[in-house]
């Protein structure tokens, strides 16, 4: 196939923009070029130097009169006019040789029933029938070499027409495909900036809880200051006593614990001694005169007389009793001693709960220096030199650092999503919907995975482990210049959005890997492709809907466009 898309390009507006009676024209003269040969003067001047005036008889009679070959435009006599031929002289052309660009693009088909193109003024009459771009065989009407071309161009034109039309429902479903992720990330933006609007309020509402907490913890804490038992023996001279008081009774528990243990050993020792002495007793032999023998058993048989109808000893649940831990329940409940929320001796020793409120301010310095005398004397506690917290001072505390908390935290998801709300997300945000996918595709030995706004990765298939080809960077956009494939899975030509993956896994020897995803139109992601086109540096072809062009936006060109 010897298909030109400069010519095709070309013929198609050719075809779009003049009808000329093909009758009247010479041969191979396409509609746009009609008006030079329309006239019937007996002349003809040449389309690229005016000044060149030969007889219209020369006109197609296979030598090439004009420097710009328009007396040839149905035979092959001035093929040899080409940007790319061999410089020779050729005066009169804009170049004085043959390396100039002839007046007329290639010898017009008008392919009636199909699309008219232009072909090459090379491929005329060469003996080869080129359907490709002259359906109805009239480039070879010279038949070369007994080459007669028919005229396909009805067959072509129908297969041409079914796949145009479905590429063109192809497209449709493609833009359909685009506009529901344009819906998905609209939608997504819109609950972005709602929860950016949430998150703004609460760290409002967070500012004010916090400034209230920490107004009730330093309340807490100075009246807190005022206790006069204090746990632990922390504190006043009180809590000293019931510290000291509360490690005796702890002691004397453990104490007692381990005489009971010790008991319970002697205990298992003497049941042994008496089994073994009853036993002598009943097995020993009366008849055999040993006095020593004899002396045994009646000590034993005194002893076992005189334990008979001893004292019970305590008993053991009386003593387990007294070794249960001190509590509400059982033992002393210490904290009844100790400080407490709201009990009786925060308001007996708290002197400012006596104050109204009027008089409070005028009377609170007076109270605070008997405060500062009364801790000094270790009449007060002192609770801040202690290193201890009531349980009030550490309900306040625990309060103001979860507001805390929860501010820093909120703060920080407040960063992140206006971030991700700026973030470039191509045209229409459309990636937005797309971010977190993944496709993949196998080539070789190994499966290469695309996730969108997120990374690239070579998968091995041995087992090998996987490899980062690089993390998401950018979006650019640059131009492809590719031949269009029949199934569509290609490039095409004109500009297309590439994504930046770099600073992947660093290769052996050699740079950390990176990865250009190249994009075009697709009605689903699909992984075209993958190549290495240089050492760690990766090139996917990728399509997908998101870069297609909505068929509905005006002034828009798609690649599939002639």
């Amino acid at each position: 196939m010897r298909q030109t898309d400069a010519l095709v390009l070309l013929s198609t507006l050719a075809h779009s923009s003049v009808v000329a009676s093909s009758q009247s024209l010479p041969r191979g003269v396409g509609p746009e070029f009609a008006k030079f040969y329309e006239s019937k003067a007996p002349t003809f001047k040449c389309i690229g130097n005016p000044s060149i005036v030969i007889k219209s008889s020369q006109i197609n009679d296979n030598s090439c009169d004009c420097p710009d070959g328009s007396d040839e435009p149905g035979t092959a006599a001035c093929a040899y006019i080409d940007p790319l031929s061999p410089e020779q002289p050729l005066p009169g052309s804009a170049t004085g040789t043959t390396n100039t660009t002839s007046a007329l693009p290639g010898f017009w088909c008008a392919n009636e029933g199909h699309i008219g193109s232009y072909v090459p003024f090379m491929y005329v009459n060469d003996g080869v029938c080129d359907y490709d771009l002259c359906c109805d065989g009239s480039e070879e009407f010279a038949h070369i070499g007994g080459v007669k071309c028919e005229n396909r161009c009805k067959a072509i034109g129908k297969e041409y027409r079914r796949i145009e039309e479905e590429r063109q429902k192809s497209k449709e479903r493609s833009a359909e495909s685009r506009r529901a992720l344009l819906r998905d990330s609209a939608e997504l933006r819109r609950k972005l900036e709602s929860r950016i609007s949430e998150l703004r309020q609460e760290i409002n509402n967070l500012e004010v809880k916090k400034v209230d907490l920490q107004r009730r913890f330093e309340e807490v804490e100075r009246s807190e200051r005022g206790k006069v038992v204090k746990d632990e023996g922390q504190g006043g001279k009180l809590g000293v006593l019931l510290s000291q008081a509360k490690a005796r009774v702890k002691e004397l528990r453990d104490t007692l614990d381990k005489v009971l243990d010790q008991r319970d050993d002697l205990q298992d020792r003497v049941d042994k001694l008496e089994d073994i002495l009853s036993k002598f007793k009943e097995e020993y032999n009366p008849n055999f005169n040993d006095e020593g023998v004899k002396a045994a058993v009646k000590s034993w048989e005194d002893y076992s007389a005189s334990n008979t109808g001893a004292k019970d000893d305590i008993a053991d649940a009386d003593i387990m009793k007294v070794l249960e831990e001190d509590g509400p329940s059982s033992g002393v409940n210490w904290a009844e001693f100790a400080e407490g929320d709201g009990s009786d001796a925060d308001i007996v020793y708290n002197l400012e709960a006596y104050l109204p409120s009027f008089v409070r301010d005028f009377v609170h310095e007076k109270l605070n220096q008997a405060r500062v005398w009364m801790i000094e004397n270790g009449i007060l506690a002192d609770n801040p030199k202690t290193g201890q917290e009531s349980l009030l001072v550490k309900a306040a505390r625990e309060a103001l650092d979860a507001a805390r908390n929860d501010f820093s935290s909120k703060t920080s998801q407040l960063e992140e999503q206006e971030k991700d709300l700026e973030k470039d997300y191509g045209p229409d945000d459309i990636f937005r919907a797309l971010k977190g996918r993944c496709i993949s595709s196998d080539v070789g030995e190994y499966e290469y995975e695309l996730c969108w706004i997120d990374r690239t990765m070579q998968k091995s298939k041995k087992g090998h482990g996987n490899t980062n080809m690089g993390n998401f960077v950018r979006i650019d956009r640059e131009y492809a210049d590719e031949e269009e494939r029949v199934d569509g899975k290609s490039l095409g030509k004109g500009e297309r959005i590439v994504l930046r993956y770099d600073n992947g896994q660093g290769c052996w020897n050699g740079p950390n890997r990176r990865t250009d995803v190249w994009l075009a139109c697709a009605e689903k992601d699909e992984l075209w492709k993958v190549s290495e086109s240089e050492k760690c540096v990766y090139r996917m072809e990728v399509g997908t809907p998101a870069a297609c062009e909505d068929l509905h936006e005006p002034g828009v060109r798609t690649k599939d466009e002639l």
